[in-house]
């Protein structure tokens, strides 16, 4: 399993947001290249770098930003926020991204992401799917999370068969910088009715063994944010922990 320290970009500087929200941030790190090869000197092959601003403002806002870290530390990164176009994912991959990281339009626009994939190919593209809890189903959350969509998961899922998506990243929303471990039964139930994609577990990852309890499930990453800035576990042992 991968893992996958997280940045948080807003107005140039690591942050994390409690449950998505703009109005409940926490400033960590004015470096984000410091924090970025630290990541790396630990052992970390890959980063997950978030543009808080362009996810704001629905538009690129700090995609230079993200491509001046890509060339200045020797780790793999999966970056989005703000990404409305082919164009904006030209930009990131020309800028040394590896994988961009495709949120809303995935579950609004999916032949739009779909044409995508054929085009830049399965490798370079992580759909990104929010979900709420709605009873017994997991719905989509659009817009900053404060809409729902008209499918559930299963059905957003639907519209990428298994040869044309492979890498998805999904979040509960009520657990996202909550350190209350991720929804393994959520994740548990992905990975058993699309096996051909490989799953990144993202929020509320608090603890080593919410590490070793994905991987046992099947997921292929995990998205570690707050856990880390906080001193829960270093990167050196959450990499130790999924070897």
């Amino acid at each position: 399993m991968i893992v996958y320290p997280a940045i948080d970009l807003r107005d140039g500087v690591c942050v994390r947001l409690m449950h998505g929200r703009f109005d409940q941030v926490t400033r960590y790190d004015d470096n984000p290249a410091e924090r970025l090869a630290a990541f790396a000197g630990a052992g970390a092959t890959w980063a997950h770098i978030v543009d808080l601003d362009g996810a704001e403002a629905g538009c690129a806002v700090q995609h230079e930003l993200i491509g001046n870290l890509a060339k200045a530390v020797d780790i793999r990164i999966q970056s989005g926020g703000g990404v409305r176009s082919a164009e904006d994912v030209a930009a990131l991959i020309e800028a040394g991204v590896a994988r961009v990281v495709v949120g809303s339009l995935a579950v609004s626009q999916p032949d739009t992401v779909a044409e995508w994939l054929r085009h830049f190919g399965p490798e370079r593209i992580t759909l990104a799917i929010d979900v709420k809890a709605d009873g017994d189903r997991y719905v989509p959350a659009l817009k900053g999370w404060t809409e729902a969509a008209e499918v559930d998961l299963w059905a957003a899922l639907d519209r990428y068969p298994p040869d044309l998506a492979r890498h998805l990243l999904v979040t509960d929303v009520g657990r996202d910088g909550a350190l209350t471990g991720p929804n393994l039964d959520l994740l548990g139930q992905i990975v058993r009715r699309r096996p051909d994609l490989q799953v990144q577990a993202s929020g509320g990852v608090a603890a080593l063994s919410d590490l070793s309890e994905s991987a046992a499930i099947g997921c292929a990453g995990a998205i570690i944010g707050r856990a880390l800035y906080e001193g829960h576990f270093t990167v050196a042992q959450a990499v130790e922990t999924v070897a």
